[in-house]
């Protein structure tokens, strides 16, 4: 469920990236379009008034416009005139006939602040008097507007509050809906999961995702239906060949061990008896990789001493006529008193009956086997490490990685079925355990298998101290 929760945090985490990102483009935005305003001279509320005024001098007793002030005027369409103090206009430029060359102090304060007999004006004091440039009626929106600090405080205060409880409200709004949507699909991503893992589901067929649950429910059980029929199938299949291939396996023996037949029809009989063997052994294999893989092997643990374990396994293994060209030997660590582990004896005699057998079919030519048994305070490890030939790197990477490597091709064309070592993996699976591969140097493998120990301080007995 770690994986689930960490979905919805990084789904939680993106919507508050996506906000943070909205409001700061936004506020890019507003940034861009203010600054724009501000240098955008062609705006009425932006005339250059104090440039204008600049360029109207005095020459010869008159006041004249150069032309940049009559470029000014012409590309806002407006005009412009002079008061002295005394409001009568002493200069003007483009100044339309309907208004009037005197204005009184009041009327002057009051177009200075408003408009003009409809026209907008913008004013600027200089030497002579007041400069007064005015717009075609509606170009521009004045407003004078006075207010209070405390006032003004409270609205800034306002705002900031409103946009707080906005932005709030959004987390909200947006939290609630991730949860909403987290209880509907957690379900769905447990039982996805646990489909993953070979394991059955059963989820409630109601709410908006009904349609999901019940396609996820059919999914369960159809993977159930055809796990059960491949296992019956293999289990019917392994009880199948038992007979036909026990009576091919005697009858091929009595004919190797007649010896009035011909040599040749002796070891041909030999032949079939040793492959018989092997397909023997290859459906043993089958039905017990089905068994454990479907939970149908129980496991039946006992406590046992490890190292009376791997010397029984050695001795059974040598007492089957190995070659002298392979040298086995056992040895033992032991961090304390002596130690026992709780496992399946039969399943763990195969695991490290298939590891020994693995030493010997991949190094024909023969190596040096030792099976060790390491005794730490709260695991107990076995090692089977020989001096063959050793893997490759990419080989040795697949098998920590638990890659599937079921199937492998010897140089002469024949092909290894490679179901003892998934045997291994999951024999050790079933005691919670841990299975290492690495290389020997100069050359060889070794696997290591780490088991956690029941109890310490055993008795060869069979009572604890």
């Amino acid at each position: 469920m770690k994986q689930v929760e960490r979905f919805f945090r990084r789904y939680i985490f993106s919507i508050v990236g996506i906000l943070l990102a909205f409001f700061a483009v936004n506020l890019i935005l507003l940034l861009v379009l203010f600054s724009a305003a501000l240098l955008n001279e062609k705006t009425m509320g932006n005339f250059p008034i104090s440039t204008f005024s600049e360029h109207i001098s005095m020459q010869n007793g008159e006041l004249t416009a150069d032309s940049e002030a009559m470029e000014l005027l012409q590309r806002e369409a407006a005009w412009a005139m002079i008061l002295n103090d005394a409001g009568t206009v002493i200069w003007e430029k483009n100044l339309p006939e309907e208004l009037p060359r005197t204005f009184t102090v009041p009327e002057t304060a009051l177009f200075s602040k408003w408009y003009l007999h409809d026209y907008p004006v913008t004013i600027w004091i200089r030497e002579e008097g007041l400069l007064v440039v005015g717009f075609r009626p509606g170009a521009v929106f004045k407003y004078n507007i006075s207010a209070s600090t405390d006032y003004i405080r409270l609205v800034l205060a306002g705002a900031v509050a409103a946009f707080s409880i906005n932005l709030l409200l959004m987390l909200y709004l947006f939290i609630r809906n991730t949860r909403r949507i987290e209880r509907a699909m957690r379900p769905i991503l447990a039982g996805i999961q646990a489909l993953s893992q070979g394991k059955s589901c059963k989820l409630e067929e109601g709410g908006e995702l009904a349609e999901i649950n019940a396609g996820i429910n059919k999914a369960g059980a159809y993977l159930i239906k055809k796990d059960n029929t491949r296992a019956e199938w293999i289990r019917g299949i392994s009880h199948d060949i038992r007979t036909p291939l026990s009576m091919i396996l005697g009858y091929a023996s009595e004919i190797e061990d007649t010896s009035d037949l011909p040599e040749n029809i002796r070891k041909q009989a030999g032949v079939i008896c040793r492959q018989s063997e092997k397909l023997e052994n290859i459906v043993t294999d089958l039905n017990l990789t089905t068994k454990l893989e479907y939970s149908m092997q129980p496991i039946q643990k006992q406590s046992l001493d490890p190292v009376e374990l791997v010397r029984q396994v050695v001795s059974e293994i040598i007492n089957t006529g190995l070659s002298e060209q392979y040298d086995i030997n056992v040895s033992e660590e032991r961090s304390g008193g002596k130690a026992i582990i709780s496992v399946d004896k039969p399943l763990l005699q195969r695991m490290l009956g298939n590891l020994i057998q693995n030493c010997i079919v991949h190094n024909p030519a023969g190596c040096k086997i030792i099976v060790s048994v390491c005794i730490r305070d709260t695991e107990c490890s076995f090692m089977v490490t020989d001096s063959g030939h050793g893997i490759s790197e990419a080989y040795l990477k697949r098998l920590n990685n638990d890659e599937n490597v079921s199937s492998t091709q010897k140089q002469t064309g024949e092909v290894e079925h490679g179901l003892g070592l998934k045997i291994v993996r999951q024999i050790v699976r079933a005691h919670q355990g841990v299975i290492l591969f690495s290389e020997v140097h100069p050359h060889g493998l070794s696997v290591e298998i780490k088991l956690p120990i029941a109890d310490k301080n055993f008795n060869p007995k069979g009572k604890r101290n």
